[in-house]
């Protein structure tokens, strides 16, 4: 008779306690999925949003994001509250990660342990070799009960098998705390509110959103081992870069020239290494989740930047340290691109995977900061962080307009919040703090 590796046993019962309870009852399981979540708890979006999917048994559904951004947690929320059994299994651990090296020899261990309707709970799955093909193989082998998966970065899990997972799994991004999600439990009167508002942007556009951080009073030395984290632990261990350091310094680069116009030649020349070793950096960080890029939108028009696309942190906490500033917004004399890396990051986490986040730029020179087409209207979002008094539009907001008649222009900025019609588009001069609640807005309708 087959016997299972004891310590692995060991790991699976210590991780699993209400395996070893000979008539597992509902309020041990409650407690011991509700002991997994922090306290405070701050509910997060994609799970209310993700909710109905979670529960098909036929899929295995997966949540990346950037490490440290809360996919554990907001799985163990909806786990809880189904209340329902689940094996959680820790990728990280070398016995696990050979036990998880094929799927029917797995499934045969697991049908010692429990019967085929309770959910499985996968933490960490880059950390397989073949992650995607092991899913692939649950997935099509076991569908009586819900698979969940979190993963820091989709480049090892899908690099050859995202063909073959078309199908069978659901993917939710999960990037760290928007403002809408630390200011969602807040109470009082609608001035009170918007107050507290204010006050929580003030620190979110410095201190980003990664769950610790935005947690904790010292966030900087959590930013930093975050950041050392990934550049010890991902980029030389998962992604096997030989060059750490240059890896190190292109994150330093990026921060500083958000919203700049990528250069690779310029870069590889700061750098000393190649273009090649640039772009596959950056392909890195991109499926990492720890950096955005924005390709040009292409309306028709032959004097239109076509194929240079612009880069953006996807947390501002993350740029304050790379950029050794954490001085209050109205104190910085990067306060312009400050913000406008923010307002990227508020509009990837409204977005999420529904419509792609692109620039506009002319070859003149005439800019938007960020366009998006949704279904057959377009939104324009621009940032002004200098002192604006009155509302006077840029000319290249005005070329923009006259061109493509975009049904709604933002202008994110510090001092004014006011509405206007031009050529029938609504330009709403607004403060940085109401931008999510205008999103949602135009996502609902």
């Amino acid at each position: 008779m087959y016997n299972m590796n004891p310590d692995l046993e060991s790991i699976l019962f210590q991780d699993n306690p209400w395996l070893l309870n000979k008539e597992p009852s509902k309020e041990p399981l409650s407690l011991w999925l509700e002991s997994h979540l922090p306290d405070p708890y701050i509910p997060r979006g994609v799970g209310a949003s993700m909710e109905h999917r979670w529960g098909r048994t036929s899929r295995a559904h997966l949540v990346i994001g950037p490490r440290q951004a809360g996919k554990s947690t907001v799985l163990w929320a909806h786990l809880a509250k189904r209340s329902e059994p689940v094996v959680f299994i820790d990728c990280e651990q070398q016995l696990v990660r050979q036990w998880c090296s094929s799927a029917p020899l797995f499934l045969r261990d697991l049908e010692k342990l429990v019967d085929s309707s309770v959910a499985l709970f996968f933490d960490e799955i880059q950390h397989l070799e073949e992650g995607g093909l092991f899913i692939k193989g649950l997935v099509d082998r076991r569908q009586s009960a819900p698979v969940f998966v979190t993963g820091s970065s989709s480049f090892h899990l899908g690099a050859r098998t995202r063909e073959s997972l078309a199908g069978r799994v659901t993917r939710s991004r999960l990037l760290p705390f928007s403002l809408s999600e630390v200011t969602s439990q807040d109470t009082g009167a609608p001035l009170i509110k918007s107050r507290k508002k204010k006050e929580a942007f003030e620190r979110h556009v410095t201190v980003g959103g990664y769950p610790n951080a935005w947690l904790s009073e010292a966030p900087e030395p959590i930013l930093r081992e975050l950041v050392e984290a990934f550049v010890l632990r991902d980029a030389s261990d998962l992604f096997k870069i030989a060059r750490p350091e240059t890896f190190r310094k292109l994150l330093s680069l990026l921060a500083r020239q958000v919203g700049s116009l990528v250069n690779l030649s310029e870069w590889a020349s700061i750098l000393g290494v190649s273009r090649d070793t640039v772009r596959s950096y950056l392909s890195i960080l991109e499926e990492s989740h720890l950096v955005g890029t924005l390709q040009p939108f292409v309306g028709g028009r032959r004097s239109e930047i076509t194929s240079r696309p612009k880069v953006y942190l996807m947390d501002n906490g993350l740029r304050s340290l790379l950029t050794r500033d954490f001085r209050p917004l109205t104190q910085r004399v990067d306060k312009g691109p400050c913000l406008e890396n923010w307002v990227y990051t508020e509009l990837a986490k409204s977005f999420r995977y529904t419509v792609p986040i692109n620039y506009w730029r002319s070859t003149s020179g005439a800019e938007v900061d960020f366009v998006v087409v949704l279904g057959e209207e377009i939104l324009a979002v621009e940032v002004k962080a200098s002192s604006i008094r009155h509302p006077r539009l840029p000319r290249s907001t005005r070329s923009f307009i006259e061109a493509y008649r975009p049904v709604k222009v933002l202008m994110v900025n510090l001092f004014l919040d006011q509405t206007e019609v031009l050529d029938k588009t609504e330009v709403k001069w607004l403060l940085p703090w109401e931008l999510s609640n205008e999103i949602t807005k135009m996502i609902n309708d």
